[in-house]
């Protein structure tokens, strides 16, 4: 489908979704006064009148004439009602559908029978309030429909930089005692490009501090697209600080692959660019390339690989082979790799000796339902590994939901992530 045909069918779409959620908002107010149904259907139509119209300026105005964030949020404005509006078309259905069926049963009956059937399609609650099947699940559809606008508007409101600290103890076989105890904190998919509120984005990295990590490490996503996105954030990240430093790779938003440059010599500029913030923070960026870690006369080594993805459409940009090289006597092995697919695909089957990988990438789909041992996300049905610790043997890996977020702007159920590791001798 092409962008002309999607501009024109797109509103028709929603205002066929409207007119279906007005039936039940005409249907609850029927009892109303005239004026103050007048008054109600002005306001449902005119909120739709608006929506078209920011849609239909929003596909006219140049990419650059509004911010990045500006544009997100009006996309938000749009996206969020109708998709809750969806749920009260569902509903809607049910009786229209019911409604189908009973005409067709009225065509095989006698009038005075006909109208026994409709009757015994009405439900009654009780005392002495009366409400009819109909107007029932017209409530319904709507207070339906009020859930998922009302949680997506908190999600961003409240949600987005709702961070939060998460505990985990890594036990290690062959760990040297002069690690035994260490701190590493770690985060993912900051995703700069995306944030609003400056203020909150400087209150997560004071939590992170706060815990006092030997070791920091960043997972990748600095950015959405463009290196020049973190600018404004730099005087926040680097800030972070551990004794052991500071290590972070590329995601595969880090490289721009889903914007469109103007030379090929632009869009290896802008991968340097965002090199370079690494670099500017303080991080040690690890590039397809290891570090040996010493403590108390003992050394584990560190891994960094850039992104390598392997699910559909997947980037694959680096080198596990080139970055391996020179850590094979090493007892412990620490992996930054972005993508958690990386895992299965390359890490388990070719490197047995590969400890724990630290990735990110999925953000826990920003949405779902995060409670103790009870966890559900849409992420699950994309990624076989998409938040928290996996195990395979003695070999582990950890998935953090991310610290930003990209598109909707916000986080529903799946929070923000500063994790704190302990590495303990198994």
């Amino acid at each position: 489908m092409n962008r002309t045909a999607l501009f024109f069918i797109l509103p028709a779409i929603l205002l066929l979704i409207d007119w279906y959620v007005f039936q039940a908002i005409k249907t609850l107010s029927r009892s109303a006064t005239e004026s103050t149904q007048r008054i109600i259907t002005i306001a449902f139509w005119g909120f739709t009148a608006l929506s078209l119209l920011l849609y239909v300026i929003m596909q006219l105005l140049p990419p650059d004439s509004i911010s990045r964030n500006t544009r997100t949020f009006l996309w938000a404005a749009i996206a969020i009602p109708y998709f809750s509006k969806i749920f009260a078309v569902l509903i809607i259905l049910i009786d229209d559908i019911g409604r189908f069926f009973r005409w067709i049963v009225s065509l095989f009956y006698k009038p005075e029978v006909r109208e026994a059937v409709e009757d015994s399609t009405r439900q009654t609650m009780p005392a002495t309030d009366t409400i009819t099947r109909s107007d029932f699940l017209m409530k319904t559809a709507l207070v339906v429909s009020a859930v998922p606008l009302v949680g997506f508007t908190w999600g961003i409101v409240s949600g987005a930089h709702d961070y939060r600290i998460r505990r985990i103890k890594l036990p290690l076989k062959n760990l040297p005692s002069g690690f035994n105890g260490m701190t590493i904190a770690q985060i993912s998919d900051i995703h700069s490009g995306s944030f609003f509120n400056k203020t909150a984005v400087k209150g997560g990295v004071d939590m992170l501090l706060g815990q006092k990590p030997d070791m920091v490490f960043f997972t990748g996503d600095l950015v959405n697209s463009h290196a020049e996105e973190v600018n404004s954030y730099i005087d926040i990240f680097n800030k972070v600080k551990a004794p052991l430093g500071v290590y972070s790779t590329l995601g595969n938003h880090d490289y721009g692959k889903y914007v469109q440059w103007p030379s090929v010599q632009a869009e290896r500029q802008n991968v340097m660019n965002v090199v370079a913030a690494h670099k500017q923070m303080g991080w040690n960026i690890m590039m397809d390339e290891n570090k040996i870690l010493e403590q108390n006369g003992d050394k584990i080594a560190l891994i960094g690989v850039q992104n390598l993805g392997f699910g559909p459409a997947a980037l694959r940009a680096g080198n596990l082979a080139k970055a391996y090289e020179g850590t094979q006597d090493y007892p412990v092995k620490l992996l930054l790799s972005h993508d958690p697919t990386h895992w299965d695909a390359e890490v388990r089957p070719k490197y047995p000796d590969i400890d724990v990988q630290f990735s990110g990438h999925t953000h826990g789909a920003q949405f779902g339902v995060d409670l103790g041992d009870v966890r559900w996300s849409p992420a699950q049905y994309f990624y076989k590994q998409w938040a928290g610790l996996y195990q395979e043997g003695d070999q582990r890996l950890y998935v953090n939901r991310g610290y930003g977020y990209i598109g909707y702007p916000g986080r529903v159920g799946i929070l923000p992530e500063i994790t704190i590791f302990e590495l303990v001798k198994a």
